[in-house]
């Protein structure tokens, strides 16, 4: 959980983990990525406001789709109390190319969904012709005929 450290609040890894609903061991892989830096206190990594809002951040970008270069971009690009437009037309551009990847994918799937839809209609109309009888005797096992 958090704790009060003078005015600032910090988070142990698992009480990070916790209240981001992710592993202990997701927040690691971010801190190894170097997308994150805990200070320590002692042996222990402390996590601030900062680096919780960070982690949202990187889970949003890749909940989105987006790769780990493209959110370090982003998070190097902030700069506290500046007008933050390089990072606005930077994410911008990564918005509407993801944008346009999907729409894509959209496409491909409705294609693919088209296609499927087909052939299974296709399928159903060719046993819909068979004769009730044939489809009868098609599914009753057959028995030996004895002389």
């Amino acid at each position: 959980m958090a704790e009060e450290a003078g005015a600032e609040v910090l988070y142990t890894v698992t009480g990070l983990a916790e209240e981001l609903g992710v592993t202990a061991r997701t927040i690691r892989f971010y801190e190894d990525r170097g997308l994150i830096s805990p200070g320590r206190a002692g042996a222990t990594r402390v996590y601030t406001h900062r680096d919780r809002a960070r982690m949202k951040l990187i889970l949003r970008g890749k909940r989105l789709g987006f790769s780990l270069r493209d959110i370090r971009e982003f998070l190097e690009l902030y700069v506290p109390g500046g007008t933050q437009a390089d990072q606005l037309r930077k994410l911008l551009k990564a918005v509407r190319d993801r944008l346009d990847d999907l729409e894509e994918q959209r496409a491909a799937l409705e294609q693919t969904l088209d296609e499927l839809h087909e052939i299974e209609a296709a399928a159903q109309a060719v046993l819909n012709e068979r004769p009730a009888k044939s489809r009868k005797a098609a599914a009753a096992p057959k028995m030996e005929q004895r002389p």
